[in-house]
């Protein structure tokens, strides 16, 4: 892009990020109240940005830091990338976890009273040490320094392969959900793995077209063949869980019918057929593999089908209450009351308001502004 362009770019985020900010203060004056959640689906967008951002972010630096622990000269070239990437994603991660807690205020609670058996403050403490890694490997990496940069790869490996776990037992530790398995956590690395990748090749063909950055078709390839390997390893996993899930004497029929025939079998089937299949099937073909053009489209729809897997891995679980009797439960949201015409459902129901819709478009574009700013500073000038 041109100076001009850019900065046409910079006006345009900076408006999405001033309008996203503008309503999200308008949150902290109305509660959670103003947004789609209610008593029967208390997790909403928010929750769904935070697990697809930690996904992206996880995948950045494990890809990253392998470069160094195993080797691989190759993927050293975009190791720096790869960590801006990374940093911008965790970062981006954070902000939506402290959006859903609504009362920001009292986040401070959190640090003075932990409870240590609460699998959120583990989350809160990995992401803390996961976000310093970044930010340390940025440095070292900037200054040159190998030798530090490669020790820390030691580490940063198990905690990006960590944070992603983390999360996933978030999910997979309640049992009063459908969400509990023993394969959460392989299910969201492995969605980490293939989702992260085809966001850093994303931003590696951006930066390229921009004119910052020289990979060159044998890299991209490498980097593509590789990820249509963590496609397959995503779509294993999924079909361990849906076989788990549909055999005769298992309990998740009922979120298994919910998920590939009810209100999130649009998700569902999306990602497996545009989000895994279609990309795989172009990204095996070595001939496809060297075209930018469909290399950037299937990383595209990988991302966009971890996204509808982060969809329908939530709400799938929120559609039936596990509290039943008199009316059903109370929706304990007036504006959600208001549109249905009735305190009680027997049912979750969810959309998200114009409030977090901005909110979430903010975070994003804040997201882009970063890696543009950071890319045109860390990055070395050609």
């Amino acid at each position: 892009m041109n100076a001009t362009q850019t900065r046409i770019t910079y006006g345009v985020l900076g408006a999405i990020v001033l309008a996203g900010f503008g309503c999200w203060v308008y949150q902290q004056m109305g509660g959670l109240a103003v947004t789609g959640m209610n008593n029967a689906t208390s997790w909403g967008l928010y929750i769904t940005m935070f697990m697809f951002f930690v996904g992206l972010s996880a995948g950045g630096l494990i890809v990253a830091s392998s470069a160094h622990v195993f080797g691989i000269e190759s993927f050293k070239k975009v190791a720096l990338p790869a960590v801006i990437t990374s940093t911008v994603c965790i970062c981006c991660a954070g902000m939506f976890v402290l959006i859903d807690l609504g009362g920001i205020q009292r986040v401070w609670q959190m640090l003075v009273s932990p409870n240590v058996s609460s699998v959120l403050l583990w989350d809160m403490c990995v992401i803390t040490i996961y976000l310093v890694i970044n930010i340390l490997d940025l440095v070292w990496m900037k200054k040159g320094d190998e030798a530090k940069v490669r020790k820390l790869s030691y580490v940063a490996l198990p905690v990006a392969i960590l944070v992603h776990s983390v999360t996933a037992w978030i999910f997979g530790l309640q049992i009063a959900r459908e969400w509990y398995s023993a394969i959460m956590a392989p299910i969201f690395v492995a969605s980490a793995l293939d989702s992260g990748l085809a966001l850093m090749i994303v931003a590696l063909l951006a930066l390229e077209k921009a004119g910052k950055l020289e990979t060159g078709h044998e890299l991209i390839a490498k980097l593509a063949r590789l990820l249509a390997t963590f496609i397959c390893v995503d779509a294993f996993f999924i079909g361990c869980e849906v076989l788990t899930m549909a055999y005769p004497a298992a309990s998740g029929a009922e979120a298994l019918a919910i998920m590939t025939s009810g209100v999130t079998a649009p998700y569902f089937w999306f990602e497996i057929v545009g989000g895994l299949l279609v990309p795989f099937l172009v990204l095996a073909s070595a001939k496809r593999r060297n075209s930018y053009g469909l290399v950037g489209l299937s990383c595209v729809l990988v991302i966009l089908g971890v996204l509808c897997k982060r969809v329908w891995l939530l709400f799938t679980s929120f559609v039936e209450p596990n509290i039943f009797g008199a009316g059903g439960i109370t929706l304990g949201n007036a504006n959600v009351i208001a549109q249905q015409g009735s305190i009680w459902t027997t049912l979750g129901t969810y959309a998200p308001t114009a409030i977090e819709v901005m909110v979430v478009l903010a975070v994003v574009a804040l997201g882009v502004l970063a890696f543009m700013v950071m890319s045109s500073k860390l990055l070395p000038k050609k």
